[in-house]
């Protein structure tokens, strides 16, 4: 589903900055906590600015690398400038049109789950949760079938996560012992979000935090090896998936 411009906060803001416009952030409602406030600036952070998982993440990068999901194009920027292939990929048009203002040379504006590239990639890289746009645990069962058709025999994905157990700690036993123990309950890593911008509102969208437990077993399941890489101060980590065919 490629995102409109007159529907796209996240979009419009990237253009906004661009233009010189600094003042506004983004809101992100959620169905889990208080409002979350994005400084727009921080999508357009460098190499140094970056926390040490997308660090680690670009350093590893290899071969012909899409980026998913790719925003501003902070990530492929920085791959881009250390001299090697890689691709721009965003639902957004306006995503797609600050990436080309930014000079990134190759730029698909695409859903992943209808994409077919000419060839096939070595990388692919899913920085700040960027797996949380498959919503569900269904949806990343469907993204991880889907991208064997883009992924080369040995391909990566590199992508990061956070374990948000943590902030149901605070409820009562029985809610807790709804959340996570009963089989019909739905996961707890499924949250409902909606973005806004100035006077504009995205539609309401799922976005899935996955633990590395539950990750680990989708990626078996689904014939990929995982690999835990690295984990961060605030229940985040940096995970590998390969493919052999």
């Amino acid at each position: 589903m490629i995102i409109p411009p007159y529907k796209d906060p996240m979009g419009t803001a990237l253009l906004d900055y661009l233009d010189g416009d600094h003042d506004e952030n983004i809101t992100i409602k959620s169905d889990i906590s208080e409002d979350d406030i994005i400084p727009v600036n921080y999508l357009f952070r460098n190499f140094d600015q970056m926390p040490d998982i997308e660090q680690k993440a670009l350093l590893l990068c290899k071969g012909r690398i899409l980026d998913i999901g790719a925003g501003s194009g902070s990530h492929s920027l920085y791959l881009q400038n250390e001299g090697l292939n890689v691709t721009a990929l965003d639902i957004s048009k306006n995503a797609c049109k600050c990436c080309s203002e930014r000079s990134i040379k190759s730029i698909v504006n695409a859903d992943i789950f209808i994409y077919s590239p000419k060839e096939k990639f070595d990388t692919l890289l899913l920085m700040m949760n960027g797996i949380g746009f498959t919503g569900t645990l269904a949806g990343l069962d469907s993204f991880l079938i889907k991208v064997k058709q883009v992924l080369k025999p040995g391909g990566q994905i590199l992508l990061d996560s956070s374990d948000i157990k943590y902030m149901f700690e605070d409820e009562e036993k029985e809610v807790l012992d709804g959340i996570f123990h009963s089989p019909d309950a739905p996961y707890y890593g499924e949250v409902t979000y909606i973005m806004e911008y100035k006077n504009m509102t995205g539609d309401t969208f799922k976005w899935l935090f996955v633990d590395p437990v539950t990750l680990k077993d989708r990626a078996e399941t689904n014939g990929f090896k995982f690999a835990l890489l690295h984990k961060g101060q605030n229940h985040d980590f940096l995970a590998r998936l390969t493919y052999e065919y």
